[in-house]
């Protein structure tokens, strides 16, 4: 999935169905970064463990779970079991609702062994996987029962115009800073040089970003390099010095260090890794 640390403008153009549906098979490690966009994003875990923030807010899923992401919440998921399969459904309440999006609904974020949601979501999936004759009304008459079960079920709140305002305004600051890490995450960055960027001073940009993340913005900004170093060892194309300094680590000792603890294995076997998780999931969803 890949998805840049910032806002993401989604675009679903079909008007009939203006639904994406998909599945998610990932190896360990995050698998995609912080963002936020205004539509709802429901993961269903079908196997292994996932690990999804949203807000300050983290839940673990495993096989039978549905984790939430509602409308403008910064979101990222990490995978810690593989092989890690999850069906995700994306929509704009108000594509679906008008009456419904015009109420700001809040959505409960985790949802364990509902047997309805157990039987809806693979529903979904389906229809969209096998596109028989009529499978968009079929899929939608589906979604649509999901979502009124959920509202009925699993609604928490619906959120206050200044409360979404609120909201809208820490993502804004955050967008900004994010956006600068994935540019410049080969660089040394400060945490005075990410405050200044929002108009923060250091105390009080490393409380809303630890909030809103649930890391420091050092610690996260080291996240990202190490993904990026997982990319490149993956090719087997550069040494792991070669890697570790390309990524903006300047200690090979501490760069080895944390990425065992971020994956599980030493650098030196990314390559052989990635190649053992490609192989297991060939077999599909």
């Amino acid at each position: 999935m890949n998805i840049l640390n910032q806002y993401e403008k989604k675009m679903i153009s079909d008007k009939e169905f203006p639904v994406q549906v998909f599945v998610n098979r990932e190896e360990p490690g995050r698998y995609f970064s912080a963002h936020w966009h205004e539509h709802i994003e429901m993961h269903y875990i079908v196997k292994g463990k996932t690990c999804i923030k949203c807000n300050q807010k983290q839940m673990y899923g495993e096989a039978g779970h549905l984790i939430i992401c509602n409308g403008n919440e910064l979101h990222e998921g990490v995978c810690v079991e593989s092989p890690m399969e999850a069906i995700v459904i994306i929509f704009e309440l108000n594509a679906l609702s008008k009456e419904l999006g015009n109420r700001n609904i809040v959505f409960h974020h985790h949802i364990r062994n509902d047997e309805t949601i157990q039987k809806l979501l693979p529903g979904i999936y389906k229809e969209c996987e096998e596109k028989k004759e009529g499978y968009k009304l079929a899929a939608k008459g589906m979604i649509y029962q999901l979502l009124a079960y959920l509202i009925r079920t699993y609604s928490a709140k619906s959120l206050t115009d200044s409360e979404q305002q609120k909201r809208d305004k820490t993502l804004n600051r955050l967008n900004t800073v994010l956006a600068y890490m994935e540019k410049n995450y080969t660089k040394t960055v400060t945490n005075k040089e990410l405050a200044d960027l929002v108009h923060l001073s250091e105390g009080r940009f490393n409380h809303i970003f630890k909030e809103s993340i649930g890391s420091s913005p050092l610690n996260y900004l080291n996240e990202v390099r190490l993904k990026k170093a997982w990319n490149l060892l993956k090719q087997k194309e550069l040494s792991v010095s070669e890697v570790a300094a390309i990524v903006g680590f300047q200690d090979l000792n501490n760069f080895s260090r944390q990425f065992k603890r971020c994956y599980g294995y030493p650098p030196s076997r990314a390559g052989e890794e990635s190649a053992l998780f490609d192989t297991v999931t060939e077999t599909g969803f």
